[in-house]
């Protein structure tokens, strides 16, 4: 399969994430808000899993089953999240996830990151569908969702567990006719 590609935005450049990256992956995604509000984000992060991460994403790009991108600011080069796809193919579907770091909250990053990875995925891997889940409690991730133009589907009460409470998960999805009746002419 083909490299995966950077892609930009007006104030980040989405790259694939590098080994070099990994003492920032491990002191921001350990950070225990950002774990607090994802579920695959564990807290402490153990030394060594930032680059076992990392190590896991050049080979499922190339079985078509993730693309997963560092958000990097244009001007500094500071790497602030992440953000990926999990692909399903054969459904021509994909879940969205990311990431960001606490000290780069609120600033829009992840939002600018979304809009661009999206249509990454509808332009260039021929999605159909792409949806994301939050837990109900952390409306901001959900916000960032609604400003990609995902609508709201659903929640599922109670399911999942996180730091042994059960949690609301809400899911929110959009279709590719959808995102592009949304875009500029």
């Amino acid at each position: 399969m083909a490299e995966q590609p950077t892609l930009e935005s007006p104030r980040l450049i989405l790259r694939p994430f590098v080994v070099a990256d990994a003492p920032t992956v491990q002191r921001l995604a350990g950070e225990r808000a950002v774990a607090d509000t994802t579920m695959n984000v564990p807290h402490p992060y153990p030394d060594g899993a930032a680059e076992e991460w990392i190590a896991t994403h050049r080979p499922a790009f190339d079985r078509g089953e993730s693309a997963v991108f560092a958000m990097v600011l244009r001007q500094t080069g500071a790497l602030v999240g992440a953000m990926g796809l999990v692909l399903r193919p054969d459904f021509e579907r994909a879940e969205l996830g990311y990431w960001v770091g606490q000290p780069y909250w609120g600033r829009g990053y992840c939002t600018e990151a979304a809009r661009v990875v999206v249509a990454f995925g509808f332009c260039h891997m021929g999605l159909n569908r792409i949806y994301a889940w939050h837990l109900a409690r952390n409306p901001a991730s959900g916000r960032v969702m609604e400003k990609v133009g995902m609508a709201y589907e659903g929640c599922a009460r109670q399911h999942v567990i996180k730091w042994d409470r059960h949690e609301d998960l809400v899911l929110r999805g959009l279709l590719r006719s959808e995102w592009k009746a949304q875009q500029p002419e």
